[in-house]
């Protein structure tokens, strides 16, 4: 198996004292700090804290929805900071990773409002990741109205892991992507008769999109866009209009992907890791007939999430990913150059990193697991 540290070649930032006993217990929000900081690329702001947040989106007026897993929406007002919670919302199983997941204002959101949700439901077999659209109703009293589901993950099983359930919207938006992770039963991700382990391509009705790779087998097969994931947390179109996931691995291989129509990622036949309990996995390699990831990391960071920079306030990450490291307690950075992974770089938070997003103004914004929670707004130092 193929092994690298996590202290990757490049820039390590430690930012300790923002998440010190004292800080926490006193609900005291600002800039976060510590004893050296020269060099750093950015300051940090702290500017809210959730108790078991998942995810989060920026509305077109500048405003902030976010998820929590055991199913509240919060909808955060720009330019006072208060935030008040959005009724409404689906029944969620929260339990292991499930509950309420990713949020998305929709294609149209300016003319009708429409908002996509992502979360874990109970059903006939089990549980399994579901997708959601309703219209959100602003106002004095923030809620969800003709919320219906437009997707469900086939089938639903026993367990509590690897929903994935992450949503990104095609540049032209006409086309829904959702991840949808293996719910560690490792077989199925190879199997294209079900949606587990793969990325599907839907309308924004949820149907199987026109053209997908097996549109014409019809069924859960005629949604599946590439196959072969594991459990892709991140999932994120670049400013060139490309398709990027990062993805958990098993014991190591994690994965930042290229996704492309009608590939397949390997899983559970190919990675660059190792089974829990040491069991080997191949490696990728040239002509396995496996796409392999543009990067790799053993030992695991556990990417929770993906972001790939857009924005004018940081011009020189243009197009590049940031991914958020749970068990790595880090945002990592990847230059990403004609397709391909250059430079990395590790900023060690000393927090579970849930979910990174990219502000109206180009601000980088950093959402920490549950335990910390806090918040945080990257712009330039100095």
């Amino acid at each position: 198996m193929k092994s690298a540290s996590l202290a990757l070649a490049g820039l390590v930032v430690a930012l300790t004292a923002g998440c010190s006993a004292d800080s926490a217990s006193s609900g005291a929000l600002g800039p976060v700090t510590a004893a050296d900081d020269e060099g750093w690329p950015f300051a940090v702001e702290e500017v809210d804290r959730f108790d078991e947040p998942w995810a989060m989106a920026f509305l077109p007026d500048g405003d902030l929805l976010l998820t929590e897993r055991a199913g509240t929406l919060h909808l955060r007002d720009a330019a006072t900071g208060e935030r008040v919670e959005v009724v409404g919302t689906p029944e969620v199983v929260d339990a292991g990773q499930g509950g309420l997941g990713d949020v998305l204002p929709g294609p149209t959101y300016a003319e009708d409002g429409l908002v996509y949700l992502s979360w874990a439901e109970a059903g006939d077999g089990g549980v399994g990741a579901a997708v959601g659209r309703a219209r959100l109703e602003t106002g004095s009293e923030p809620a969800l109205s003709d919320l219906r589901v437009i997707w469900r993950q086939t089938p639903k099983t026993d367990g509590e892991g690897h929903f994935s359930h992450r949503l990104a919207f095609s540049p032209d938006g006409e086309h829904l992507y959702v991840s949808s992770g293996d719910r560690q039963l490792k077989d199925p991700a190879q199997d294209t008769t079900n949606t587990l382990g793969s990325i599907v391509r839907l309308t924004l009705d949820g149907e199987p999109a026109p053209g997908n790779p097996m549109a014409d087998a019809g069924g859960a097969t005629a949604e599946i866009w590439s196959w072969g994931h594991r459990n892709p947390l991140g999932l994120e179109f670049a400013p060139d209009g490309t398709l990027w996931s990062s993805e958990m691995g098993p014991e190591g291989g994690d994965e930042l992907n290229l996704v492309e129509a009608g590939a397949n990622y390997g899983w559970p036949e190919a990675s660059d890791g190792s089974d829990y309990g040491g069991g080997e996995i191949p490696d990728h390699a040239e002509g396995d007939g496996y796409a392999a990831p543009v990067r790799s990391w053993t030992p695991s960071i556990s990417p929770g999430s993906l972001l790939i920079y857009s924005g004018e306030m940081f011009p020189d990450w243009e197009g590049d990913a940031f991914l958020g490291a749970l068990s790595g307690e880090a945002l990592v950075r990847v230059d990403l150059e004609e397709q391909r992974a250059a430079d990395t770089e590790v900023y060690d938070l000393g927090e579970r990193v849930r979910a990174v997003e990219q502000g109206p103004d180009g601000a980088i914004w950093l959402l920490e697991d549950e335990g910390a929670g806090r918040l945080l707004r990257l712009t330039p130092a100095g």
